[in-house]
């Protein structure tokens, strides 16, 4: 992935860089993606709440921006390019790309999947639930799928997701207990 505005880097670029002190690596993806996997060393600054509280760098390093694949980052270019301030750059494929040039990347398995994998997952087990038990016990139950279908529907549309509201109620999502 590349943007008109952040210069692309590989990551083998980008890790010479850290390792010379030139630069910060500023990983945009939310808190619940950015504790499962990142790279190491990476600072977390999501780029839903890059509006209200900026970037809060701290120094004046060349900026790395990074998010999974890239994708997020080319998407969002022109607003981390202002809140940065200074010349920013991209990851060349994101995280994906740095685990797959054998950089070092944080791991924390107990933490919960994501939000949106969870909500992906619950939905298509509820389809298929629906599905299943339409076709051998009641055609009501297709009732599941359909709703499932307009959830996901509004969710696109709305940008609010139920599901992932409440799934982010369940125990295994909660910040433990001091």
């Amino acid at each position: 992935m590349t943007s008109p505005i952040l210069t692309s880097l590989t990551p083998d670029d980008v890790a010479q860089r850290l390792l010379d002190g030139r630069a910060v690596l500023v990983d945009i993806r939310e808190p619940d993606e950015f504790a499962r996997r990142r790279a190491r060393g990476a600072l977390s600054r999501p780029v839903s709440t890059l509006d209200a509280k900026g970037l809060s760098l701290p120094d004046a390093r060349e900026v790395v921006f990074t998010c999974r694949s890239g994708m997020r980052t080319t998407a969002n270019a022109q607003r981390l390019a202002t809140a940065c301030g200074a010349r920013a750059y991209v990851l060349n494929g994101g995280l994906d790309a740095w685990d797959a040039a054998g950089l070092p990347v944080e791991r924390d398995l107990k933490a919960p999947l994501e939000i949106m994998r969870q909500v992906q997952i619950a939905a298509g087990l509820l389809v298929v639930l629906g599905v299943v038990l339409g076709l051998t016990v009641s055609p009501l139950f297709l009732g599941v799928a359909a709703f499932v279908g307009l959830g996901l529907t509004f969710a696109g549309v709305t940008g609010f997701c139920g599901m992932a509201r409440l799934l982010a109620l369940a125990p295994w999502n909660r910040p433990a207990s001091a």
